[in-house]
């Protein structure tokens, strides 16, 4: 059994996405451990608590400086024993201490087919305002491992998306996630879990 440890700064769609699937025995082999947050506001902390697992708000604004933020927040991780770490939304840097304890055991959902509209900068309806101002025909979401660098981790699963004519950045990220994002996710999680 895979414990899993998910890690979210708002609503959790992503989560919510994970917890159905487990539901529907579409993932195996997988319990939740627990789901943080780095923001004491985020709805994914709700969900979680509806499905009986541990919610854990650990945020930067508590600590000093980031490098106790850091430190609070690899110790939290270590106490539940994780085999994989699963970033459905995280909007904080992952520590470099904690990206090397957990080397490839931490996957990461981007709203994008990697290498475009990826790295730094590229986050939520960023990702699709530019591949929109861009002009591309086809977008998607990509599911890798996450190493040192921002979206640069080797690729595990993506999934394509066709853009519409009249699309708005708005638009464009709920027929990502709906059609990539809680597609592949999920996928990931059960594949990584059942290799």
């Amino acid at each position: 059994m895979l414990r899993v440890g998910v890690m979210v700064s708002g609503g959790g769609t992503n989560l919510q996405a994970i917890l159905d699937s487990l539901d529907a025995g579409r993932i195996t082999n997988v319990e939740i451990a627990v789901v943080i947050s780095n923001n004491p506001g985020a709805y994914a902390l709700e969900r979680a608590k509806g499905h009986g697992i541990d919610a854990v708000c650990i945020s930067p604004k508590e600590y000093p400086d980031r490098e106790a933020f850091n430190e609070a927040l690899v110790a939290k991780v270590d106490e539940y024993d994780l085999g994989l770490i699963v970033l459905a939304g995280f909007l904080v840097k992952i520590p470099q201490q904690m990206i090397d304890k957990y080397e490839n055991r931490i996957i990461n959902i981007h709203p994008s087919l990697i290498p475009s509209f990826c790295g730094v900068g590229f986050y939520g309806l960023k990702v699709h305002e530019a591949a929109l101002a861009r002009g591309v025909k086809i977008t998607g979401a990509t599911v890798h491992y996450v190493d040192g660098g921002m979206d640069t981790g080797p690729i595990i699963l993506q999934k394509a998306v066709e853009v519409k004519d009249g699309d708005t950045p708005k638009v464009l990220q709920q027929r990502v996630m709906e059609e990539a994002e809680w597609v592949i996710l999920p996928e990931a999680i059960d594949k990584i879990a059942n290799s």
